[in-house]
């Protein structure tokens, strides 16, 4: 059978049915936009990066024991490509499979993952939700090790260093993204 090439629309439709959390579901929305904006600063495919984000966390509600690992089986039951599903795979390294980010797409999807949770933690402490929202906001949660307890920290700055670019510019460059979607994702105030 062909591997298609999945858009927006059939990402969108794989996530909503394997997701009906909204926290999740704008989680997905939220690394979508960040991947996005990656792959316009780095002159990459907007709609491949955007896919990759929106189906990153596919089986996380269903199948949180299988994460990644059963993302897999569907997405090569659906026909997706091979660097579609190890993109999407690679994000978890270390935590829940061994493939390494290779690919500039992956390291960047490996990076935000977790970023886009603790900036949405931010978020959702401040009056203005994403608005205004700096850098210096989130290092200062970052260094609280309570806030945001889940998120795991040494991913981000390991995933940052994988970039090449320094911790706060992929901060600057998430919260810039993420603002684009704040009323998508519920955080506009």
């Amino acid at each position: 059978m062909e591997k298609i090439i999945p858009n927006r629309e059939e990402a969108y439709r794989l996530l909503t049915k394997y997701n009906k959390s909204e926290s999740l579901i704008n989680h997905a929305l939220a690394v979508e936009a960040v991947m996005v904006h990656f792959a316009e600063l780095f002159g990459e495919d907007k709609e491949k990066w955007g896919v990759i984000g929106l189906a990153h966390d596919l089986d996380y509600e269903m199948y949180p024991e299988e994460h990644c690992k059963k993302t897999e089986e569907i997405l090569k039951e659906e026909n997706w490509p091979e660097d579609y599903i190890r993109a999407i795979v690679s994000h978890g390294w270390k935590i829940c499979t061994d493939v390494e980010p290779i690919e500039r797409m992956e390291k960047v999807l490996y990076t935000i993952d977790e970023l886009t949770g603790l900036i949405t933690a931010n978020a959702l402490m401040r009056p203005t939700g994403m608005d205004g929202m700096k850098v210096k906001s989130v290092r200062k949660k970052w260094k609280d090790k309570s806030f945001a307890a889940g998120v795991n920290r040494e991913v981000i700055a390991e995933g940052a260093e994988m970039l090449g670019m320094d911790l706060s510019d992929v901060i600057a460059e998430t919260i810039k993204a993420m603002q684009k979607v704040a009323d998508e994702i519920g955080l506009a105030k």
